[in-house]
């Protein structure tokens, strides 16, 4: 009898074994990281140190190393292709490119144009003279040949901004990009250039003696990146990523590896 109960008490417990085995849920397989969005990013690859080619014609600067920082953070795969900059509102309506990061100045007539990030960096447009020359302001430039560079931010305070001093010039030409506006200054064809402090003190750095910087800008400004207005989920993505990069320290850091100084733009608290 004694055999015959343990005997009904094994299989009864073998039978429970067997329906607590059974009613196991299996660990749920880890989540496949989604894979990187493409983003397609518009530059002038001649504006250094934001967005140039070094001596392997690679494309680097400081606005390079932004974007994919920030792309890293936002899962997002970026390429960067070179564009005519006075043709870049056509890029990006037709969607030959998603966003533009090349030092990007934000004003009125691109707010209506534009989708737009968050301001990133502090920048201002300068007088670029010879060295030995003077035009100490924007008076200064009455009666002068002035370059710029098409479609530019020096561009637009001196046909759109500020008509009256742009009416004042004895002429005004535009170029493509800077290393020939540049090359015309270095050839007398124009008194002064309109240009980025960034790339500015750049251009000093590099040839040093040769030309100066006047130390009144001829407007201060703030950079963020453009988009088509309706990408509103990738300008908040961005946003977000930038957000992080000012909060932890790395926009700072990489500002200061290109430039040499914090010119980040934090949003006031």
């Amino acid at each position: 009898m004694k055999k015959l109960l343990v005997g009904m008490m094994s299989a009864a417990m073998l039978v429970m074994m067997v329906g607590c085995g059974g009613g196991e849920k299996k660990a749920d397989a880890p989540k496949k990281a989604e894979p990187a969005k493409k983003i397609v990013i518009g530059l002038d690859d001649n504006f250094a140190p934001m967005g140039f080619r070094d001596k392997d014609n690679k494309i680097v600067g400081l606005d390079i190393d932004l974007a994919k920082e920030a792309c890293k953070r936002a899962n997002l795969n970026p390429e960067f292709k070179p564009i005519d900059w006075g043709a870049k509102e056509a890029e990006i309506k037709s969607k030959r490119i998603d966003a533009i990061w090349n030092c990007f100045t934000v004003n009125p007539e691109r707010q209506k144009v534009y989708g737009l990030s968050k301001a990133y960096l502090n920048n201002a447009q300068m007088i670029v003279v010879r060295k030995g020359d003077k035009i100490a302001n924007k008076a200064g430039l009455a009666g002068k040949t002035v370059g710029v560079q098409d479609d530019s931010t020096g561009d637009y305070i001196l046909t759109q901004r500020d008509k009256e001093l742009g009416k004042s010039l004895k002429k005004l030409n535009k170029y493509p990009d800077f290393p020939a506006a540049y090359m015309d200054l270095d050839n007398k064809r124009v008194d002064c250039l309109i240009a980025d402090a960034v790339l500015a003190y750049d251009y000093n750095k590099k040839n040093p003696g040769k030309y100066e910087v006047m130390p009144t800008p001829l407007a201060d400004e703030v950079v963020a990146v453009a988009f088509r207005p309706d990408d509103k989920e990738l300008i908040a993505k961005i946003d977000k990523a930038l957000d992080e990069m000012k909060a932890d320290g790395t926009a700072k850091k990489i500002c200061e590896q290109w430039l040499g100084a914090d010119m980040i733009k934090y949003d006031k608290k």
